[in-house]
């Protein structure tokens, strides 16, 4: 990997990393789903732009349309909206190290709705460290009793499982271009949190202030629209094995902005539990298996 591109890496870690910092931020005065819809519908427009730009076209509405409305609901929508309101409660840093149990989810789904990913003994042990992990997070909260921060971090909990589903039934996706691929979640994605910020949040009703408005903004632009550019060029570039490290950047760089910007000093169980969840990670990894970020979900071929 060349420098250039191993710098491009550990950005795309830190904007994905700080995408837990600007939830944070925003859903101080602007509610879950309109944080949601936010995000997603402007970075949809920039991919539409970027899409167009390298020639290509979104596909009629028919059946694959059903599929990205699917993915959207998995990988946009849910996760999106569940990490937001959990983030009400709890710090971005430990929002970011739950989030991490997802390659272990993935791991654990593809055993049983794959043919080609089943478990074997580095698989169990990393699902093992990574079931250790959450006892050390959820498990002094749970003796004082299920308060609202149990049920924010089942929340991002949930979120990380919309996304190893998503990454499951994305496979169905990988003879589409990923950039068309990605655009369509994010449209749909945003077709379905327009709705409930409507009923739900009354947007019009809002007084956010200046600072969640450019978190917001930050969110879509940065954490989604310019994260898929960086990482669909890394992806082209030094091929899905390599790309697949930053999972493990983002429950660290998580953690940093939260302490560096916010402030946040998170209780010892939480930096246990991130030792534990990485080394999971690490674990399943050394099994073969193919984390999020190395599932063929429309995988170009590498630039010549």
């Amino acid at each position: 990997m060349s420098l250039r591109n191993f710098v491009i890496l550990l950005v795309l870690g830190l904007i994905w990393g700080a995408s837990f910092l600007f939830i944070k931020v925003a859903v101080a005065t602007i509610p879950p789903f309109t944080v949601a819809f936010g995000r997603t519908a402007p970075a949809a427009l920039v991919l539409y732009l970027v899409l167009r730009s390298r020639g290509l076209r979104m596909p009629s509405f028919g059946p694959l349309w059903g599929s990205f409305l699917l993915m959207g609901l998995f990988n946009g929508a849910l996760p999106y909206t569940l990490i937001t309101w959990a983030e009400i409660h709890i710090d971005s840093g430990l929002a970011a190290i739950i989030n991490a149990l997802m390659p272990l989810f993935t791991v654990l789904l593809a055993h049983f709705f794959t043919q080609d990913e089943r478990l074997n003994f580095m698989k169990i042990a990393g699902i093992f460290l990574g079931f250790l992990g959450v006892l050390a997070l959820f498990g002094p909260a749970v003796l004082k009793g299920l308060g609202t921060h149990v049920f924010s971090q089942l929340a991002v909990m949930g979120a990380a499982l919309c996304y190893a589903i998503s990454v499951i039934y994305g496979r169905r996706l990988r003879e589409i271009t990923p950039w068309v691929s990605a655009t369509g979640q994010l449209i749909c994605a945003a077709f379905l949190t327009l709705p409930m910020s409507l009923l739900i949040d009354a947007p019009w009703e809002l007084s956010p202030t200046l600072l969640a408005l450019g978190a917001l903004a930050c969110l879509s632009l940065l954490g989604t629209a310019l994260a898929y550019i960086l990482y669909y060029y890394l992806l082209a570039r030094i091929g899905a094995t390599n790309v697949s490290l930053v999972t493990y950047l983002l429950p660290i760089t998580g953690v940093f902005w939260g302490a560096f910007l916010l402030g946040e000093r998170l209780h010892w169980s939480a930096f246990l539990a991130l030792g534990l969840i990485l080394a999971g990670i690490a674990g399943v990894n050394n099994g073969t298996v193919k984390l999020p970020f190395s599932s063929k979900i429309g995988v170009e071929p590498a630039a010549k």
